[in-house]
């Protein structure tokens, strides 16, 4: 897919007709709607400068009526591995485990680095056609792609400055020390660029749960890093590790709200009281969640974690290539999909799911008070046709223009 909307406007300007939430509408106490209006708003050196009452006769970029919600992120993406752009192709059968992946990776991996740029940047304007306008993205360290895959995903962020950021962390996909990638790991830790250090499966990947996160930790620590591991285990192993994590996030209050466990399918087989104790241990530590919704049959207990004040990010994950072609890149379908799995069925419900696109974001607070858009904050939003937040989840309902610190930009 090309780059589906055009520059607007960008710098200083204002837009008029403008939708916004303004409160729940009731009926014996039970939300059963919400209200909106029109506003003007003011845009200036990437932020929201003012929000005032509409004035349509203005000579301000007309926003048409469309509601403006926050625009979306997606917490958890490989932009360096999509086949998104070259002929399908389904995944093979003889591929059945992370090491059967790791080898068949080490094959394909020197010819996609040949157009890995193109089809990072495809991927991108993929997710901007549905109004995601900021990633976390793993890129992978091991042998076979050195730093190149870092170096073509920073090219393909590049020539999308203005329209898409993302924050990165350094992947080691072939494990720490199953491939020769801590020295690469290493190296990648000292880039301004790189903002997490990750990590694979300790135990099934390299033999060694407490070898591999303390070298994780470590440097993280030493370079300032977040961490964001990739952890499929469950059972022992799983716990274990999520288990040491938060103990180590404890131990260091530097990592606490920047480290993360993607996946932690661990969670998921756990009984409510068990489930109950992780969750009161993850939020203690401030180490959050990132997860994929849904994954080959695992359902989460997001609504436990929330409850207990977790913080679960969302995202698209794989998306159409070589180890899922079900990713869609629509974070409205991932916020869709978790309202439909855990029942968030009514109006409230409904417009609470939308955090799931947002990362948290909501216009209305629980008790209908608006809390965003607000003078000061990111000027990155969406307009889309819904009459609500609700109706955007509920309906998945199209982006007609996204804005990324204050570029607008509008589809064509």
């Amino acid at each position: 897919m090309q780059f589906p909307y055009q520059l607007t406007a960008k710098g200083k300007y204002s837009l008029k007709n403008v939708r916004l939430e303004t409160g729940f509408e009731y009926e014996n106490e039970e939300v059963t709607g919400t209200k909106t209006d029109l506003f003007s708003i003011d845009i200036e050196d990437g932020k929201i400068k003012a929000v005032r009452i509409n004035d349509p006769a203005s000579n301000a970029i007309d926003a048409k009526g469309y509601l403006m919600l926050p625009a979306f992120g997606d917490m958890h993406i490989h932009l360096d591995k999509t086949l998104y752009g070259l002929p399908w192709q389904a995944l093979s059968p003889k591929r059945r485990t992370v090491k059967d992946m790791i080898a068949y990776e080490q094959e394909i991996i020197p010819e996609l680095l040949k157009t890995s740029v193109e089809r990072a940047e495809q991927l991108i304007s993929l997710q901007q056609h549905y109004g995601t306008h900021f990633a976390r993205t793993h890129f992978n360290i091991d042998p076979t792609s050195g730093l190149q895959s870092l170096e073509h995903l920073e090219q393909a962020l590049e020539n999308k400055k203005d329209s898409f950021k993302a924050e990165l962390v350094a992947f080691p996909q072939h494990g720490v020390y199953y491939t020769e990638t801590l020295p690469l790991m290493k190296e990648a830790a000292q880039l301004k660029s790189v903002g997490f250090i990750g990590g694979l499966d300790p135990l099934s990947i390299d033999g060694n749960i407490e070898k591999v996160m303390d070298f994780t930790v470590q440097l993280a620590l030493d370079h300032h890093k977040g961490i964001d591991i990739h952890l499929h285990e469950v059972g022992e192993a799983g716990m274990k590790t999520i288990n040491y994590l938060i103990d180590k996030a404890i131990e260091n209050p530097e990592l606490q709200g920047k480290t993360f466990v993607s996946h932690a399918f661990a969670l998921a087989r756990l009984s409510p009281k068990e489930t109950q104790q992780i969750a009161e241990r993850l939020a203690e530590g401030k180490v959050g969640i990132a997860s994929s919704v849904p994954f080959k049959g695992t359902v989460m207990p997001i609504p436990t974690l929330k409850k207990h004040g977790v913080n679960v990010l969302i995202g698209n994950d794989n998306v159409q290539d070589y180890w899922s072609t079900f990713g869609s890149g629509n974070m409205l379908q991932k916020a869709n999909l978790i309202a439909e799995l855990y029942g968030y069925v009514t109006e409230l419900s409904l417009s609470r799911a939308l955090q799931f696109a947002t990362q948290g974001i909501l216009p209305l607070d629980e008790k209908g008070n608006q809390q965003w858009p607000k003078t000061g904050d990111k000027a990155a939003v969406v307009f889309t046709g819904a009459s609500c937040s609700a109706e955007a989840v509920s309906r998945m309902t199209t982006i007609e223009a996204l804005m990324n610190d204050g570029n607008l930009f509008w589809r064509n």
